[in-house]
């Protein structure tokens, strides 16, 4: 008997808003730095939620938004940040870990700078 073997979809284990984030937040961590790995993170996540509500949420087409979330899809930044705040999905900016933090500079006391 022959193995029937099926194509793994993330969108079908996205069950909560927190898988959702947790998802994105862990592709963000691991994109190429060609935005890739995110968009195809955005389309499983809007595909688990459901593309036509999003499509009406964003103000985008539904056939727009499978295009630009598509493996070739190049989507504009406002689009992004479009379908994410339509997701309730919140972004955070934090330094990388490996970023050395920045020293301030040292400053004069009052009477070295009086005898200078």
């Amino acid at each position: 008997m022959a193995e029937k073997f099926t194509r793994w979809d993330a969108a079908e284990y996205l069950e909560s808003e927190e898988d959702m984030a947790l998802y994105l937040d862990a592709c963000l961590e691991e994109d190429p730095g060609d935005g890739s790995l995110v968009r195809a993170a955005l389309n499983d996540i809007a595909r688990a939620r459901g593309m036509t509500q999003l499509a009406r949420d964003t103000g985008l087409t539904r056939e727009g938004l499978y295009r630009a979330l598509s493996a070739t899809g190049n989507p504009e930044f406002s689009t992004v940040m479009k379908v994410i705040k339509a997701l309730k999905i919140k972004l955070h900016a934090a330094p990388s870990m490996s970023a050395k933090p920045r020293r301030s500079p040292r400053k004069k006391p009052a009477d070295e700078l009086a005898t200078a």
